[in-house]
């Protein structure tokens, strides 16, 4: 594993330690100033990681599949960010404190509308990350530097048109929800 890839994991780690202190320093110390310290420094972690690959580009690495992956993970990290704090804020309140309402399965319209906000964060992440692709792809202007960058935008692209598909079924023949749907 690359320079890159292990930064790419090191940073996936951090952002989740700094939700965890978000969520410990908010909940558990009752420190709300600090606990928004932790949550912001998550795009930090972006910034770092965009730092690296542009400096490890820019010493004129050729591009690999985990520079592409780094791309990604900085798009989706923005683009779902704020949705997965909130999702990790919902699930400790309930299971580690043991307060607010369970999380809800949701089935129906709502899983529907839920799926197709999803897809709207899905988009704005290809956007982010596949620009970064581009931009990168541009300024290198060296095909044999940059064919995986481009390898990673045409599958990521194809993974995007996948979960529009799959989005676009849950409006046609939305999730039933399983409790009542069973035979007593």
């Amino acid at each position: 594993m690359n320079f890159i890839a292990w930064m790419i994991v090191a940073c996936e780690i951090a952002f989740w330690i700094f939700i965890i202190l978000g969520l410990v320093t908010r909940y558990i110390f009752k420190n709300n100033t600090l606990s928004i310290f932790f949550f912001a420094l998550t795009p930090v972690v972006d910034l770092l990681l965009l730092a690296l690959t542009s400096y490890d580009l820019y010493r004129g690495a050729t591009a690999t599949i985990a520079h592409g992956i780094a791309a990604i993970y900085i798009g989706v990290s923005l683009a779902y960010g704020k949705s997965m704090i909130s999702w990790a804020d919902s699930r400790f309140r309930y299971y580690i404190l043991k307060t607010g309402e369970k999380p809800e399965r949701l089935s129906g319209r709502e899983f529907s509308r839920n799926e197709g906000k999803n897809l709207l964060r899905h988009y704005a992440a290809f956007l982010i990350g596949g620009s970064m692709l581009a931009l990168i792809i541009f300024l290198i202007d060296d095909p044999s530097r940059t064919e995986s960058l481009f390898a990673v935008l045409k599958v990521w692209g194809l993974v995007l048109v996948i979960d529009t598909a799959i989005t676009t079924s849950y409006f046609i023949w939305p999730k039933k929800d399983k409790t009542t749907s069973r035979v007593g």
